[in-house]
């Protein structure tokens, strides 16, 4: 409720277990939550048994709802085969009469459970996925850690026998190339001060290159905040949902399968790759007393 007051949304939320079991019966409980969430109730329907009370139940409420002028939006399957019992709630519904009550799912899921029903043709309409989503599983924590580039107006950076943990040095500015298409084809790092390139090196193969001419480019990185202020930003949390929805449909779909993804091409300016370089050879000689 805080989150919807701070980000201007519409509060929502599920039909809880709870809430059924402290009516004690399954169509009372359907038909007071109905009455109170016209709009858009979807009832849960796997408290007691799915297909012998659940669903014949809340056939039973929505018919009883019609005759008030209202209408059952949906129920939810939150336990159990969701293939096979999406089935057959599914024919209880359509033989009710009731094909236009859609069927949710929930518990668990993920991007692959999802697939895997779909593949199974289960008649679900709607997804609800929390616990994965939320907490990034299989990844539940971000590992970031802080490395200074620049210090007193000069590179800094962090040197290592593995190059993909030297860090990259000074202020650094990412640019987009897009194909004439609008499709998202590589990423670039070139320092702030430095002009657009146009070639970029792969950051730890320099005999893998790319020219990036034929491209368009945006710059990608937006001050946000500066001398510790927050500077004024898009926060309109619809605007941005709709935004990363649109960002996502220009990367191309090799980028987005589950089995053996196309990696997406990162990297490093002319300008970026020669700073990195020279550095790492600085470093090294004032300690091996070169």
């Amino acid at each position: 409720m805080e989150a919807a007051r701070l980000f201007s949304l519409e509060p929502a939320g599920t039909m809880a277990h709870s809430f059924i079991e402290s009516h004690g019966e399954e169509f009372q409980a359907f038909m007071k939550f109905v009455e109170a969430n016209p709009d858009r109730a979807v009832l849960l329907v796997d408290t007691y048994d799915t297909l012998r009370s659940g669903v014949p139940k809340a056939i039973k409420a929505a018919k009883e709802l019609e005759k008030r002028g209202l209408k059952l939006q949906g129920i939810r399957l939150d336990s159990g085969d969701l293939a096979y019992l999406s089935k057959k709630a599914r024919a209880l519904l359509d033989a009710a009469g009731l094909n236009q009550v859609k069927i949710v799912a929930s518990n668990l899921l993920d991007e692959l459970v999802i697939r895997s029903l779909i593949e199974q043709q289960a008649p679900i309409d709607l997804f609800g996925v929390g616990t994965k989503l939320v907490t990034g599983f299989p990844d539940a924590a971000l590992d970031g850690v802080y490395k200074l580039s620049v210090f007193d107006g000069q590179p800094r950076m962090k040197l290592s026998d593995n190059l993909t943990k030297t860090t990259l040095p000074g202020r650094k500015q990412v640019a987009r190339f897009k194909d004439e298409q609008g499709a998202f084809m590589a990423d670039v790092i070139h320092l702030a001060e430095e002009n657009l390139p146009e070639k970029m090196f792969h950051p730890f193969d320099p005999e893998k290159s790319l020219i990036l001419s034929q491209y368009q480019d945006e710059e990608l990185m937006v001050k946000v905040m500066a001398e510790g202020k927050s500077l004024k930003v898009e926060t309109d949390v619809g605007r941005l949902a709709n935004y990363a929805r649109e960002r996502l449909s220009f990367l191309p779909a090799e980028h987005k399968r589950f089995e053996f993804p196309h990696v997406y091409k990162v990297g490093l300016s002319p300008g970026l790759l020669a700073l990195r370089n020279n550095l790492v050879q600085r470093y090294r000689q004032s300690f091996e007393g070169g």
